[in-house]
């Protein structure tokens, strides 16, 4: 048991640093030779950078996080400052070792590929950063503490954070068609986020109101070969009217089949599609 928390406090450092080291590479090799932003503290370390160049990019990285950082000391305690630094610290630490050490290139001068693969980059690593359990600090610190203070959601804080921070790049640069292709970033950033985290299963959630639910079952465990549940519930203007639900996963692959066996059994049935975002436990 031992050896086996020791193997998760691990790979959960591992996660950290590859997270910290992919922001790096983005920031170093994709947004800051093109003069762009993204959001949280690197983004705003960045706007920064372009007005004083006198400080390495990683030194303005710590200077902006630590605000952040006491922050989340006073309200979420110890451990939780603890990692956070940690993937500060890294953050700083790879971002000047790859644009003042190493010196590696910009690997492209076009805004929009710069913003997609910025925005991929941060993603993944603020992705691999949460999985190993820690905090890229900064803003959400702030997002976390609103949401716990007020009605808001930490999604919405941020969001609001990152619109002020594309605000400001754009008082401070100038730029708006920049801070435009920006906010294209961040948007790829948060996209990738979820992907990291929650993945994307090639599944379906596929809800079916049926007069024929005997019949759709026996089709449904034969021709696609899935489990699901069926339910009772009642019609929202006809109370008295009963109506029967069968819920089930099924792979994109196999929705084409599904609709056929629908539309061959029970042509009346009302059929809901929708995205199945994460699986846990058995149906």
């Amino acid at each position: 048991m031992k050896q086996s928390s020791r193997s998760l406090a691990l790979l959960q450092y591992v996660y950290v640093l590859l997270g910290t080291m992919s922001m790096a590479f983005a920031v170093v090799c994709f947004l800051s030779p093109n003069n762009m932003v993204t959001g949280g503290g690197i983004g705003i370390a960045l706007i920064i950078h372009y007005i004083v160049t006198s400080l390495t990019l990683g030194t303005l990285i710590i200077l902006v996080s630590i605000p952040f950082i006491v922050l989340g000391f006073v309200y979420f305690g110890k451990q939780y400052t603890f990692k956070t630094l940690l993937a500060m610290l890294a953050t700083s630490f790879f971002t000047d070792l790859f644009r003042e050490v190493l010196h590696l290139k910009p690997l492209t001068d076009d805004i929009l590929l710069a913003a997609i693969f910025g925005g991929m980059f941060i993603g993944l690593g603020v992705g691999l950063v949460i999985k190993g359990r820690s905090s890229t600090g900064s803003t959400s610190v702030v997002g976390e503490i609103v949401a716990m203070k007020s009605k808001f959601k930490a999604s919405e804080v941020l969001l609001a954070i990152d619109v002020s921070i594309m605000l400001a790049f754009i008082v401070a640069h100038g730029d708006i068609k920049k801070a435009l292709y920006s906010m294209i970033g961040v948007y790829v950033t948060a996209k990738m986020i979820d992907v990291i985290l929650i993945g994307r299963p090639p599944r379906k959630v596929v809800q079916i109101v049926s007069n024929n639910v005997e019949t759709l079952t026996e089709q449904i465990r034969e021709r696609i070969e899935e489990h699901g549940t069926v339910f009772i519930g009642v019609g929202l203007h006809h109370q008295k009217q009963i109506k029967t639900v069968i819920l089930v996963t099924v792979e994109t692959s196999k929705i084409q089949l599904l609709k056929d066996i629908i539309r061959e059994y029970d042509p009346e049935a009302f059929l809901i599609i929708s995205e199945a975002s994460e699986f846990l436990g058995r149906d």
